[in-house]
């Protein structure tokens, strides 16, 4: 029965990676690097097959393009697919975002349309039951974009907390945040609107493809059920993401991205949740990097096998 189970297990992931490039303001440069990374190991560790597996990238001649919009369409299309057993992956690479009049977190599609974290449990609550939905964040303020209600690992959970110094980022790790003014700024160039709230001009620009955010914000969205989402972010919701310090030859690489696939590399064996967390942070640490990557699903999630390899 059990044998039977797994070979009808489906594992399916969307990999997205945002380097803005058409914009100066915005523009990174090793997200699309991390998801092609994440697509490979995906492949030869876990058993993803390649035509299960969508890549939405920003890179010219792209034939799907990662706005909002199509980021998504792609999910709710894999959500729709899968089955209990099944096991779905996100990984977004890119920017990210703090909400401030909504005290909410969102990353950034390739048009800088915002997904907040009410229009992921809208995604997540479609998965059935029996399926896990793991989502690995590699962006700013990324610390709950699933559901805030259970914090595995936090800011504070390791031993110096408190007396911990935090090291000033090399210069050339470049951030992956985008100021909540730039981001005004610009939409307001386009719009003309004077609203000092981004839900105005997100509406005026994309109508129907806005967040849910925006759309119902009279509506307190419901919680998830326990077991409806893992979360792995680069960082807790008021830090900052970085990419990793660049040294000449290596290419441009996100910082939480890199660390968990080293973790990966160095621990061949099963992993859960919490330990490519926790192994992930002493990475990060090496690097001299001052993000802390966190955790967020239930009890019985963070002591589960990361994409539950066998």
């Amino acid at each position: 029965m059990e044998t039977e189970q797994k070979k009808s297990m489906k594992r399916m992931a969307v990999l997205v990676g945002c380097n803005y490039e058409n914009n100066a303001v915005f523009k990174l440069n090793g997200c699309r690097n991390d998801v092609l990374a994440m697509k490979e190991v995906l492949i030869s560790r876990f058993g993803f097959k390649p035509d299960c597996i969508e890549v939405l990238t920003d890179e010219e001649g792209s034939p799907v393009l990662p706005t909002a919009a199509n980021i998504k369409s792609t999910l709710l299309r894999m959500v729709a697919r899968s089955e209990p057993g099944d096991v779905l992956f996100f990984h977004f690479s890119g920017h990210g975002i703090l909400i401030e009049s909504l005290n909410e977190e969102a990353i950034l599609g390739q048009d800088l349309n915002v997904i907040t974290s009410v229009d992921f449990r809208q995604i997540v609550k479609g998965v059935p039951k029996g399926a896990t939905f793991t989502i690995l964040s590699d962006s700013c303020h990324s610390g709950g974009l699933i559901d805030k209600e259970k914090e595995q690992i936090g800011p504070c959970d390791h031993p110096t907390c408190g007396n911990e110094e935090i090291p000033t980022p090399p210069p050339n790790a470049q951030a992956k945040s985008v100021p909540f003014e730039f981001l005004l700024r610009h939409l307001s160039s386009i719009t003309n609107l004077a609203a000092r709230d981004i839900a105005p001009h997100h509406l005026e620009l994309f109508g129907d493809h806005a967040s849910l955010s925006f759309k119902q914000a009279d509506k307190r969205p419901e919680p998830l059920e326990a077991d409806e989402g893992i979360l792995l972010s680069g960082c807790q919701a008021n830090e900052v993401s970085r990419d990793v310090p660049t040294k000449e030859g290596q290419p441009p690489r996100g910082a939480f991205s890199y660390a968990v696939e080293t973790v990966l590399k160095e621990h061949p064996g099963p992993l859960s949740n919490r330990e490519v967390v926790l192994l992930a942070r002493k990475v990060i640490k090496k690097l001299q990097l001052p993000q802390h990557p966190c955790l967020y699903c239930c009890d019985g999630n963070a002591d589960a096998v990361f994409l539950r390899q066998s």
